[in-house]
């Protein structure tokens, strides 16, 4: 929950006008701003822009009685382009499970829109070794029964729930290692790409993608501000990896 409409558009213009001047080969940027700020970032961004616009959240329903929701067809009107699905605030805070992330996932693919799937786990489980085999259930079990065509349209975002947030502790490279080459092993090539997300900053961002299988950066408050932002953008552009693979903030 951040930014009202005014800091939306102001931002939005000016990562518009950088991407227009500057253009950025082989980077795909993607902003998620809040449900109210959706349409103004459309406009915004404009019809042709290379920056793709996400929701941070929508309902399986089309329509019905689900007061305070939000569904997929409505924001796509208002002009998401991908939905962010299963994020561990939503898990812990909304009660979002497997059964429900499955049930995004089925929608959002079929309206035409992106899937972004974030998977991670507690120190917990991360304390006990089981850090692969749990991401690896909490994707399987979101993108069971996809044909191989519809898994090549999911985005996967691994975020440890120990490194994000005001709290999180930033992961070394080498605690990465091991999940994302089972991820690697799974999904890679398979899926629309592999992002890393959880305390990217300036500081390790490049060495963050140059972990084997990641295929992009998810991040939060490091681009909050549009410079993070944009300095984030010329790391991944600049990275040997950029082949138009994703990298993107994430408001919220």
């Amino acid at each position: 929950m951040h930014k009202g409409l005014t800091e939306a558009r102001l931002y939005v213009r000016g990562l518009r006008d950088y991407v227009d001047r500057i253009g950025l080969s082989g980077v795909q940027p993607f902003v998620i701003p809040s449900f109210t700020a959706l349409a103004a970032t459309r406009d915004e961004l404009g019809a042709d822009s290379p920056v793709l616009l996400g929701a941070q959240n929508a309902h399986w329903e089309d329509e019905g009685p689900w007061t305070g929701e939000v569904s997929v067809l409505q924001v796509k009107d208002a002009g998401a382009q991908l939905v962010e699905i299963g994020h561990s605030e939503r898990r812990e805070h909304f009660g979002e499970t497997v059964a429900t992330t499955r049930l995004k996932v089925a929608a959002v693919l079929a309206h035409g829109l992106v899937p972004l799937l974030c998977i991670g786990e507690s120190a917990e489980v991360k304390d006990a070794g089981g850090s692969s085999s749990f991401i690896l259930e909490q994707a399987a079990g979101a993108l069971d029964g996809l044909t191989t065509e519809q898994l090549r349209s999911v985005l996967i975002a691994y975020e440890p729930i120990w490194a994000i947030g005001e709290r999180g502790r930033p992961a070394t490279v080498e605690e990465l290692r091991e999940p994302f080459a089972d991820l690697g092993r799974e999904y890679g090539g398979r899926t629309r790409g592999l992002l890393y997300g959880g305390s990217v900053n300036l500081d390790n961002a490049e060495d963050l993608l140059g972990i084997d299988h990641v295929t992009g950066l998810f991040v939060g408050r490091a681009a909050w501000q549009l410079p993070g932002y944009l300095r984030l953008l010329e790391i991944a552009a600049a990275h040997p990896k950029a082949a138009g693979r994703p990298s993107g903030e994430r408001g919220g």
